[in-house]
């Protein structure tokens, strides 16, 4: 496949128009922004610098990498599967990366979609179907971190609120940040799956039982 031609798919499997329901998820910014914990560009910045280096983001992005290395090997993804779900921080975060693992596959049905187990979470779904189209796995990495970032600027956006302005000054100052993650996690095995933002962790959970929630985590 041509550079063009495998960026213009992954852009498209990775694009907020793309229906895996990643507008609704809020990966715990919902409790955040209600303890007053994120309030405004900086407050987020932070919060979401630490998910980046040190949570969730980190370790999705390593077994994306993984996953992309393994396409076309069905019993290490049904493993990298299974690991990636038994290390999800809570109810919350474990059906947020299932179901939209779950939508991207059905979504993803009018391309060639490598044996993926039925139960595989986001990361290692679009890692698989990426490495299976031959598509460079840095370029990979480097998409796939910042659609989720993203996706929870847009989240804050809507919940703190804050202006759009304010979301793009906060991506382009994370922009460091998620480059040197890609950077981190390219030789990054299995057993350097884990994290330290346990105030995210924690923001998961809470939502749980967080009594007005406009979404689904």
């Amino acid at each position: 496949m041509t550079d063009a031609a495998g960026l213009m798919r992954l852009s498209t499997w990775l694009s907020p128009a793309f229906p895996t329901g990643a507008f609704a998820y809020s990966h715990g910014l919902e409790w955040a922004v209600e303890t007053h914990e994120i309030r405004d560009g900086e407050t987020l910045r932070g919060w979401l610098a630490a998910v980046i280096a040190f949570g969730s983001a980190r370790a999705d992005t390593i077994l994306l990498r993984h996953a992309h290395r393994a396409a076309n090997d069905p019993a290490t993804l049904r493993d990298l599967a299974a690991l990636s779900l038994a290390a999800a921080a809570g109810r919350e975060r474990h059906d947020e990366a299932l179901a939209q693992g779950r939508a991207f596959r059905l979504a993803a049905a009018g391309w060639r979609v490598p044996d993926l187990p039925e139960d595989s979470p986001y990361a290692v779904a679009v890692g698989a179907m990426a490495g299976s189209h031959g598509i460079d796995e840095e370029v990979t990495a480097s998409v796939w971190l910042q659609t989720f970032v993203c996706n929870l600027i847009s989240a804050a956006v809507r919940l703190v609120p804050l202006g759009q302005t304010t979301g793009l000054q906060v991506l382009v100052a994370l922009e460091p940040v998620i480059v040197r993650t890609v950077a981190e996690t390219r030789r990054a095995t299995l057993d350097d799956l884990g994290g330290c933002a346990f105030r995210s962790d924690l923001a998961a959970m809470r939502h749980e039982t967080q009594y007005t929630r406009l979404f689904r985590s």
